[in-house]
């Protein structure tokens, strides 16, 4: 029997074999279907959702992917974590990139907007090659996320309160 994680895996081997016949990149699938490149990223991982609309794009751009794998595409993903993923090299760095610097930056949304986060649900990534100063490929992350701030939780407007003395 197959498990629900080896069906998703094997479903993003074969959208993955499309894209790569297809001869596309992530880049150029972004401008066709207009979205980002870290999103498209994900549609291919099936950790984002493809909608109808890019659907219809995307079934002319990668011609491989099949109706069923379309359809897997389209519906709600079940985001999770790979743990072998941290064994990912660039993945680790990253990682290491938000211990390190995490806490500054935290302390820099709070002095420019106050007690609150950064949202992940509400947030847009690119990936772009940049040259360096030396001549170097480097690489410019870009995380452009929503401002959520935490509230105080006044008990008049709790709608959702069961049982507790207003």
């Amino acid at each position: 029997m197959t498990s629900t994680q080896d069906k998703k895996s094997m479903c993003i081997e074969r959208i993955c074999d499309a894209k790569a016949a297809s001869g596309k990149t992530y880049d150029q699938l972004s401008v066709l279907l207009g979205l980002t490149n870290a999103f498209v990223a994900n549609l291919f991982t099936l950790q984002a959702q493809l909608s109808p609309r890019a659907a219809a794009l995307l079934r002319v751009a990668v011609p491989g992917i099949s109706a069923a794998d379309l359809i897997t595409m389209q519906k709600c993903p079940v985001r999770s974590f790979e743990p072998a993923l941290m064994q990912d090299p660039l993945v680790y760095r990253l990682v290491e990139a938000m211990q390190m610097y995490g806490l500054g930056l935290s302390h820099l949304v709070k002095e420019k907007k106050g007690d609150g986060i950064i949202s992940a649900i509400d947030m847009f990534v690119t990936l772009d090659m940049v040259k360096g100063k030396a001549g170097e490929d480097r690489f410019a992350l870009t995380v452009n996320g929503k401002f959520l701030p935490h509230l105080e939780q006044m008990t008049d407007n709790n709608t959702a309160a069961t049982g507790q003395a207003k």
